[in-house]
Protein backbone atom coordinates (compact mmCIF):
# COMPACT_ATOMS: atom_id res chain seq x y z
CA UNK A 1 0.00 0.00 0.00
CA UNK A 2 2.80 2.45 0.87
CA UNK A 3 4.50 1.77 -2.45
CA UNK A 4 1.31 2.64 -4.37
CA UNK A 5 0.92 5.83 -2.34
CA UNK A 6 4.55 6.75 -3.03
CA UNK A 7 4.07 6.13 -6.76
CA UNK A 8 1.02 8.42 -6.92
CA UNK A 9 2.78 11.04 -4.81
CA UNK A 10 5.72 11.09 -7.24
CA UNK A 11 3.32 11.39 -10.20
CA UNK A 12 1.54 14.27 -8.48
CA UNK A 13 4.78 16.07 -7.60
CA UNK A 14 6.11 15.84 -11.17
CA UNK A 15 2.76 17.10 -12.48
CA UNK A 16 2.91 20.12 -10.16
CA UNK A 17 6.57 20.78 -10.99
CA UNK A 18 5.88 20.64 -14.74
CA UNK A 19 2.98 23.05 -14.29
CA UNK A 20 5.19 25.48 -12.43
CA UNK A 21 7.99 25.26 -15.02
CA UNK A 22 5.84 25.80 -18.10
CA UNK A 23 2.37 24.32 -18.04
CA UNK A 24 0.29 21.55 -16.55
CA UNK A 25 -0.51 18.73 -18.94
CA UNK A 26 -3.41 19.79 -21.13
CA UNK A 27 -3.24 17.89 -24.42
CA UNK A 28 -3.48 19.54 -27.81
CA UNK A 29 -6.80 18.50 -29.28
CA UNK A 30 -6.48 15.44 -31.52
CA UNK A 31 -8.34 17.27 -34.27
CA UNK A 32 -5.69 20.02 -34.23
CA UNK A 33 -2.81 17.69 -35.14
CA UNK A 34 -3.60 18.02 -38.86
CA UNK A 35 -3.73 21.81 -38.51
CA UNK A 36 -0.31 21.70 -36.88
CA UNK A 37 1.14 19.55 -39.67
CA UNK A 38 -0.22 21.83 -42.37
CA UNK A 39 1.08 24.96 -40.65
CA UNK A 40 4.47 23.38 -39.89
CA UNK A 41 5.01 22.21 -43.49
CA UNK A 42 7.63 19.72 -42.31
CA UNK A 43 10.37 18.71 -44.69
CA UNK A 44 12.07 15.31 -44.32
CA UNK A 45 14.98 15.40 -41.88
CA UNK A 46 14.00 18.62 -40.12
CA UNK A 47 14.53 18.73 -36.35
CA UNK A 48 11.37 19.42 -34.36
CA UNK A 49 11.00 20.03 -30.62
CA UNK A 50 7.74 19.91 -28.70
CA UNK A 51 8.20 21.78 -25.41
CA UNK A 52 6.04 20.01 -22.87
CA UNK A 53 5.11 17.21 -25.23
CA UNK A 54 2.57 15.54 -22.95
CA UNK A 55 1.45 12.22 -24.42
CA UNK A 56 3.60 12.73 -27.53
CA UNK A 57 0.88 12.90 -30.19
CA UNK A 58 2.47 15.86 -32.01
CA UNK A 59 5.96 14.39 -31.81
CA UNK A 60 4.72 11.16 -33.38
CA UNK A 61 2.78 13.05 -36.07
CA UNK A 62 5.83 15.17 -36.91
CA UNK A 63 8.01 12.04 -37.16
CA UNK A 64 5.50 10.40 -39.48
CA UNK A 65 5.72 13.54 -41.64
CA UNK A 66 9.50 13.07 -41.85
CA UNK A 67 10.88 15.13 -38.97
CA UNK A 68 13.42 14.03 -36.39
CA UNK A 69 11.08 14.84 -33.55
CA UNK A 70 11.89 15.22 -29.87
CA UNK A 71 9.47 15.89 -27.07
CA UNK A 72 10.47 17.31 -23.70
CA UNK A 73 8.32 16.50 -20.69
CA UNK A 74 8.64 16.90 -16.91
CA UNK A 75 5.47 15.18 -15.76
CA UNK A 76 5.89 11.41 -15.39
CA UNK A 77 2.39 10.24 -16.36
CA UNK A 78 2.30 11.89 -19.80
CA UNK A 79 5.99 11.03 -20.28
CA UNK A 80 5.16 7.33 -19.83
CA UNK A 81 2.12 7.69 -22.10
CA UNK A 82 4.34 9.21 -24.80
CA UNK A 83 6.71 6.24 -24.62
CA UNK A 84 3.74 3.89 -24.83
CA UNK A 85 2.43 5.76 -27.89
CA UNK A 86 5.88 5.44 -29.51
CA UNK A 87 5.60 1.63 -29.38
CA UNK A 88 2.86 1.75 -32.02
CA UNK A 89 4.58 4.12 -34.47
CA UNK A 90 6.16 3.09 -37.77
CA UNK A 91 9.02 5.59 -37.67
CA UNK A 92 10.34 4.95 -34.13
CA UNK A 93 13.92 5.94 -34.96
CA UNK A 94 12.82 9.55 -35.55
CA UNK A 95 10.92 9.81 -32.27
CA UNK A 96 12.61 10.74 -29.02
CA UNK A 97 11.13 11.64 -25.65
CA UNK A 98 13.30 13.23 -23.00
CA UNK A 99 12.52 13.76 -19.34
CA UNK A 100 14.10 17.23 -19.52
CA UNK A 101 13.47 20.79 -18.57
CA UNK A 102 13.15 23.17 -21.53
CA UNK A 103 15.18 25.77 -19.63
CA UNK A 104 18.27 23.54 -19.63
CA UNK A 105 17.95 22.35 -23.23
CA UNK A 106 19.69 24.00 -26.16
CA UNK A 107 17.50 24.37 -29.26
CA UNK A 108 20.16 25.60 -31.69
CA UNK A 109 19.63 22.58 -33.96
CA UNK A 110 15.86 23.15 -34.26
CA UNK A 111 14.04 23.77 -37.52
CA UNK A 112 10.68 23.82 -35.75
CA UNK A 113 9.59 24.39 -32.15
CA UNK A 114 6.04 23.74 -30.96
CA UNK A 115 4.74 25.04 -27.66
CA UNK A 116 1.52 24.85 -25.74
CA UNK A 117 2.58 26.45 -22.49
CA UNK A 118 1.21 29.06 -20.13
CA UNK A 119 1.82 32.58 -21.41
CA UNK A 120 3.42 33.82 -18.17
CA UNK A 121 6.68 32.11 -19.22
CA UNK A 122 6.64 33.50 -22.77
CA UNK A 123 8.80 36.59 -22.10
CA UNK A 124 11.65 34.48 -20.71
CA UNK A 125 11.12 31.74 -23.33
CA UNK A 126 11.10 34.34 -26.12
CA UNK A 127 14.55 35.55 -25.01
CA UNK A 128 15.87 31.99 -24.88
CA UNK A 129 14.55 31.16 -28.36
CA UNK A 130 15.85 34.41 -29.88
CA UNK A 131 19.27 33.63 -28.46
CA UNK A 132 19.43 29.96 -29.53
CA UNK A 133 17.42 29.56 -32.73
CA UNK A 134 18.87 30.01 -36.21
CA UNK A 135 17.31 32.36 -38.76
CA UNK A 136 14.47 30.59 -40.53
CA UNK A 137 13.45 28.43 -37.55
CA UNK A 138 9.67 28.16 -37.19
CA UNK A 139 7.86 28.42 -33.89
CA UNK A 140 4.24 27.37 -33.54
CA UNK A 141 2.40 28.55 -30.43
CA UNK A 142 -0.92 26.93 -29.61
CA UNK A 143 -3.65 29.07 -27.99
CA UNK A 144 -1.66 32.13 -26.84
CA UNK A 145 0.41 34.52 -28.99
CA UNK A 146 3.97 35.45 -28.12
CA UNK A 147 3.89 39.13 -27.23
CA UNK A 148 6.44 41.16 -29.16
CA UNK A 149 6.58 38.84 -32.15
CA UNK A 150 4.44 39.29 -35.25
CA UNK A 151 3.07 35.98 -36.50
CA UNK A 152 3.60 35.08 -40.15
CA UNK A 153 0.30 33.28 -40.04
CA UNK A 154 -2.54 32.75 -37.59
CA UNK A 155 -4.46 29.53 -38.15
CA UNK A 156 -8.12 29.98 -37.30
CA UNK A 157 -10.60 27.13 -37.15
CA UNK A 158 -14.02 27.76 -35.66
CA UNK A 159 -14.44 26.24 -32.22
CA UNK A 160 -10.71 25.52 -31.86
CA UNK A 161 -7.82 27.44 -30.32
CA UNK A 162 -5.67 29.60 -32.57
CA UNK A 163 -2.25 28.49 -33.77
CA UNK A 164 0.39 31.15 -34.32
CA UNK A 165 3.26 30.59 -36.74
CA UNK A 166 6.40 32.65 -36.16
CA UNK A 167 9.76 32.55 -37.87
CA UNK A 168 13.09 33.74 -36.51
Amino acid sequence: MNLVFLFFLIILITYAYAGRQGAPWVPTKKTDVERFLKLANIKPGQKMYDLGCGDGRLVCAAAQAGAKAEGLELSLLPFFLAHFRRLFQKNKKNIKFSFKNLWTTNFSDADLVYLYLTPHIYPQLKQKLEKELRPGTKIIAYVWPIVGWVPQQVDLFEGHPKMYLYQI
